[in-house]
């Protein structure tokens, strides 16, 4: 039997230095990653969202022509109960029936953004208030400019 010297012997696994390494450099990865990560799946509930208005949408406008009048509900329209991305229901306003304009969604000139009906997401917070520029509003995603501009509340600018 041929012995071999100490410094020609096979290293047979790994050290606790190294697995520690290796974790720290996962780690590492991990918190980099995440925040990247929660940034793309928040700009995937937001298009949803805006797909979902425009369909929505589609159907009142449907619904409007054929019955010479905007739906009085999302029921109308078989969207009731519809939850956006954050699992909150869409917000519906039919503004021709609405009683002044207290109830419509207004821009940073407190003049509403639409004329015929209000439809929006609630956003991330699910929180919401009637000026786009109040903080809670800042996260929902509108109709706006009866229906030339669907997206980020804090993104429009009539």
């Amino acid at each position: 039997m041929v012995r071999q010297p100490a410094t020609a012997r096979c290293h047979r696994g790994l050290t606790a230095i190294e697995l520690m390494l290796g974790l720290v450099i996962l780690g590492v990865l991990a918190v980099i990653a995440h925040p990247a990560y929660a940034n793309y799946r928040e700009r995937v509930r937001i298009a949803q969202a805006v797909i979902d208005i425009k369909g929505i949408e589609s159907q009142i406008k449907n619904y409007a022509l054929e019955n010479r009048a905007l739906p009085g509900t999302l029921s109308d329209v078989g969207r009731a109960g519809m939850l956006d991305p954050w699992g909150n229901p869409y917000q519906y306003t039919n503004l021709e029936a609405a009683k002044g304009k207290g109830s419509a969604r207004k821009n940073k000139n407190l003049v509403p953004i639409n004329s015929d009906f209000d439809l929006y997401s609630s956003g991330k917070d699910g929180a919401s208030a009637s000026a786009l520029t109040a903080k809670a509003s800042r996260d929902d995603i509108v109709r706006a400019s009866d229906g030339r501009f669907v997206g980020l509340a804090a993104d429009y600018d009539p």
